[in-house]
């Protein structure tokens, strides 16, 4: 049944925006905006940064998840050690052998650095194009995630304030990172552009901050204390790098 007196709900609204709302509900919603101007101009800005996020990001959105950052990743990392120690043991047995083949797998390996900085932009641009769930949980709960987060990872995970550099928490959620659970947290400007930071276990040791890019999406990285830190953006380099010495000189504050 049809009842105008059925009071309009934020997730209503957002799936207004993204065409979601059952038809019988239309209708209603329109006819509420079309009383409340102010909720009606929030969500016109909000169609706004979908279709700005959909012409930029539509060319990966159906991309598959890279392996690297599916959860079951989590589950699987304590079984390791047992694939490392049968590796081990079958490099000694042909060690002889195949030594010259050993050592040219290893030249073409990826470096730790590029490994990490590829986990943190897959998952900048994973969950950068989503309007309605792009974390898990919202930056007006900044407390709770920083602690829910500390808590997963093993360290202290701190969400830096970045409105002096124009960006706000829009919150955070839990990855599979290179060794165990990793953090990500993003940020967005007025205009929709986002920042992300995406830190976790690394054995590297203390960095200076070195520059990645795919396609339109660069990415500043840098170790600390075994912890990795990157933040990811769009191509402006210098716009990057302010954000991320602003998280930097933030993490050194607050020593973590």
């Amino acid at each position: 049944m049809n009842d105008r007196n059925i009071p309009v709900t934020e997730d209503e609204l957002h799936a207004y925006v993204d065409g979601e709302l059952p038809a019988e509900r239309r209708a209603d919603v329109e006819a509420w905006l079309a009383a409340h101007a102010e909720e009606a101009e929030r969500v016109q800005s909000w169609r706004a940064m979908a279709e700005m996020l959909h012409a930029r990001y539509d060319s990966v959105v159906q991309e598959p998840v890279p392996a690297r950052l599916e959860l079951e990743r989590l589950e699987r990392r304590p079984r390791q050690w047992l694939y490392g120690a049968v590796a081990a043991a079958l490099v000694a047995f042909v060690a002889g052998g195949a030594a010259g083949w050993v050592a040219h797998g290893a030249a073409n390996a990826p470096s730790a650095f590029q490994s990490f900085t590829a986990d943190a932009l897959d998952a900048h641009r994973l969950y950068v194009v989503e309007v309605r769930h792009p974390v898990e949980v919202g930056g007006n709960e900044r407390d709770h995630l920083q602690a829910w987060l500390t808590r997963r990872c093993g360290w202290t995970v701190f969400a830096p304030n970045l409105e002096a550099s124009g960006l706000k928490l829009v919150g955070g959620r839990l990855l599979p990172g290179p060794s165990g659970p990793a953090s990500f947290l993003m940020y967005e400007g007025a205009s929709g552009e986002r920042y992300t930071i995406y830190t976790a276990k690394t054995e590297s040791g203390a960095t200076q901050m070195r520059y990645a890019k795919t396609d339109k999406d660069g990415a500043l990285f840098w170790a600390d204390r075994g912890v990795g830190y990157v933040v990811s953006g769009g191509s402006d380099r210098d716009r990057l790098t302010k954000v991320a010495r602003a998280v930097y000189d933030q993490a050194e504050q607050n020593g973590t």
